[in-house]
């Protein structure tokens, strides 16, 4: 059995690291027991909330050690940068006898005596450069420059990632490999009870789900404009908008969306829940008339992922990778409201028991999804540990 060290993904800013971290130690414990023991080092800042639940899966062990603590990782990195080796995390990692790092952001040197699979998620900051200021500009493209230039095996997850890295960085070729995460079936969810939570939110019986952080890419705006012509057309249609109220690259992004939903009198029609807990994001799914994604820019979306396993209709704006994600999505140009208006205005609701069989069929497709993640990402494990 092959022991991978992993460290916390994300944080307050990012909990779609999180999320990911937990889902693929999920699928790992569930899928890949006796081949691959997740090892997690954390460190002793984190709160013990967000430790939990990594505690409780069968098979992972969870090593608290003050050196993964966020004031040592600056430290460690200029170590690993001038010698190309961050003995710290090279010592922890050898004392739990660890055959492979998966490496996500924390690069641990050239030399490292442990072989790393480095997981780039994206390359949004080439995408998008106006929204990263000089310095996050650097300090992503050199953590990215340094891992390919160590020669680690590259984890991606879609094939428009892997294009992006192999036009920008073209020494990657023959070692990127695409990984494409999924999450697990759905439980089924009883539709009264999905509808129970809905109502907790006070939402009617027919509203648009929309569970992205209030990043500026994530383009909250239009939806809001579609609203804005729907309400002009007498249509009053609901969307209900859950994340992390706040953009740290943005501080005043957030408030110009109030302003916007203030001034278009849309507070009844664009719904903002704030950051709901994860157990009734499954619920709104499953009681929604459809999960809306508008981004402008995406790596691979978890919430089209866990839509796509419970069968839930899926709005999404044309960017590749949506459509390499769901090929049964309806799509609409990120830069025009008036198209994903006319989506939402005749937007074909399905009944209860239609919405029952979608959720069995996708229940069926996620159970072959994630023994595909779980199997490529143990052999790319695998391979990167006989590559010393």
């Amino acid at each position: 059995m092959i022991r991978v060290a992993f460290t916390m993904i994300g944080g307050k800013n990012w909990t779609g690291g999180y999320n990911y971290l937990l889902n693929l130690v999920k699928a790992l414990s569930g899928h890949a027991s006796g081949r691959v023991q997740p090892i997690l080092f954390f460190g002793t800042d984190i709160d013990e909330k967000d430790v939990a639940p990594f505690e409780h899966i069968a098979g992972a062990v969870v090593i608290r050690n003050s050196i993964f603590s966020e004031a040592h990782k600056g430290k460690r990195l200029r170590q690993a940068l001038l010698t190309g080796c961050d003995r710290a995390a090279a010592t922890a990692f050898a004392a739990q006898g660890i055959d492979v790092v998966f490496e996500p952001a924390q690069f641990y040197g050239w030399r490292f005596p442990v072989p790393a699979v480095a997981w780039i998620p994206d390359f949004q900051h080439r995408h998008l450069k106006h929204l990263f200021d000089l310095k996050a500009y650097w300090k992503r493209e050199i953590g990215f420059r340094a891992q390919i230039l160590s020669g680690r095996h590259i984890m991606l997850s879609s094939d428009d990632a892997k294009q992006d890295c192999e036009r920008f960085y073209p020494s990657t070729r023959g070692r990127t490999h695409v990984v494409r995460f999924a999450v697990p079936a759905a439980d089924a969810i009883d539709a009264v009870a999905a509808r129970g939570v809905a109502n907790g939110y006070g939402l009617p019986e027919s509203f648009f789900f929309l569970p992205n952080q209030f990043w500026k890419h994530k383009n909250h705006e239009c939806v809001i404009a579609a609203l804005q012509l729907l309400k002009g057309n007498g249509r009053e249609i609901v969307v209900a908008a859950s994340g992390m109220q706040a953009d740290p690259r943005d501080p005043e992004h957030f408030p110009r969306l109030q302003r916007l939903i203030e001034s278009g009198d849309l507070a009844q029609n664009f719904r903002l829940l704030g950051l709901i807990p994860h157990a009734h994001i499954p619920a709104l799914m499953r009681s929604c008339a459809a999960l809306i994604n508008p981004s402008t820019f995406e790596g691979w979306s978890t919430t089209v992922e866990e839509a796509k396993a419970m069968g839930t209709p899926i709005i999404l704006s044309s960017l590749r990778v949506h459509r390499e994600q769901s090929e049964d999505a309806l799509f609409f140009d990120a830069a025009s409201p008036r198209q994903l208006a006319g989506i939402l205005e005749s937007f074909p609701l399905v009944g209860a028991e239609e919405r029952l069989s979608m959720n069995v069929s996708a229940a069926q497709r996620a159970s072959a999804d994630m023994k595909i993640f779980v199997d490529k990402f143990v052999g790319l494990v695998r391979l990167s540990a006989n590559h010393k």
